[in-house]
């Protein structure tokens, strides 16, 4: 038995509402599947997203990526050498997170199709459900209040609100949402690298000083300032959780090593998939650090998989799962979907997913 072939789609989807952060507007995912088949014919499915802005990943780079430097270390494999065939894609190029993480997780969704069991189980996990919060995007305090009312409506208790485009006027909007909400709905902020240390500290010591109910901040300042990172972590009186300031392990002994952040955001596109998720988890929970899986508007292919992890690895706060939910329509069949603020896994093998036959490969 032996993989026969790696083929790749090209995938474009709408946004059913546009995602403003401090560093892009999008109003569609772009994104590359990746496809692994068997000689029995069974495919297993990864997915590498296209984000210029954080991790400089192109559909373009982990097409040519996937297609002239893995699928020849892997057309002959066993696909049941599930961990010898990751190693051997995480050292095959440096860089290129995005594809590592789509031919990594479609090895693992083989995988568990092979055995006829939900990817969740071939973790080592049960559960087909994982709560998420939504993000609220960028925008002017008296649309971010509506928009935090109907989210809360929704069905979702726990709200990431976009900051950093705008440090002068970010007081303001927090304010405005928190007043918004009713008891019981937890508020986290994500400033995606948008303040410097000194707007970090001002801001957060107003929020402190007014009392508003915030979980705690996601990467305030630049990605490798590090010390800037260490410096607002310090003074804060809320939570700091790193994400863009953490891609891979060497990133994560770092921010331990300097006690730059409080939490640490997992993803998949920013560590090469899951076999580097894993050990991230585990390595920040050893140390002492909050843990939470976040994603890079993937689809439900690569929220699947995230989902998977959490269900299999629990976190310490809700995770960011609400990527797909942002979809207008989804570019594959079956998957998961959401019940209010939950993800629910299919119980079915593997992701549970298939590519309609309009999608053809590149």
């Amino acid at each position: 038995m032996s993989i026969t072939a790696v083929r790749t789609h090209r995938v474009s989807a709408p946004l059913h509402t546009p995602f403003v952060t401090a560093l892009r507007r999008a109003t569609a995912v772009e994104t590359l599947l990746v496809e692994i088949v068997d000689a029995d014919g069974r495919s297993g499915f990864g997915e590498a997203p296209q984000v210029w802005a954080v991790t400089g990943a192109s559909i373009a780079g982990s097409q040519a990526c996937v297609a002239e430097m893995m699928a020849p270390l892997l057309v002959g494999r066993d696909p049941d050498d599930l961990a010898a065939s990751c190693r051997e894609v995480a050292r095959a190029v440096v860089g290129n997170e995005a594809a590592k993480m789509a031919v990594d997780v479609a090895l693992h969704d083989l995988a568990a199709r092979r055995l006829d069991i939900p990817l969740v189980r071939l973790l080592g996990g049960t559960s087909l459900t994982v709560p998420t919060d939504v993000t609220l995007s960028a925008g002017e305090a008296g649309a971010l209040a509506v928009t935090a009312k109907q989210r809360v409506a929704e069905g979702f208790t726990v709200l990431k609100l976009k900051v950093g485009t705008d440090a002068a006027g970010d007081l303001n909007r927090v304010r405005a949402v928190c007043e918004a909400l009713d008891p019981g709905v937890t508020l986290r902020l994500d400033a995606n690298q948008g303040w410097t240390p000194r707007d970090a500290v001002r801001i957060l010591d107003r929020i402190a000083a007014l009392e508003l109910p915030v979980e705690l901040v996601e990467q305030p300042v630049a990605r490798h300032d590090l010390d800037g990172l260490a410096w607002v972590s310090a003074r804060s009186a809320l939570p700091i959780m790193a994400d863009e300031s953490v891609f891979g392990l060497r990133d994560l002994v770092e921010v331990i090593r300097r006690r730059a952040a409080d939490l640490v955001n997992v993803k998949l596109a920013k560590c090469g998939g899951l076999s580097t998720a894993r050990t991230l988890l585990e390595l920040a929970a050893a140390h002492g650090l909050g843990t939470c899986v976040g994603s890079m508007m993937e689809g439900p292919v690569g929220i699947g998989a995230a989902a998977s992890l959490v269900a299999a690895h629990p976190t310490t706060i809700v995770s960011d799962l609400d990527a797909a939910w942002w979809l207008a329509e989804p570019p594959v069949s079956g998957g998961c979907r959401y019940e209010g603020a939950t993800v629910v896994l299919p119980d079915a093998p593997g992701l549970g997913v298939s590519i309609p036959q309009r999608s053809a490969a590149d």
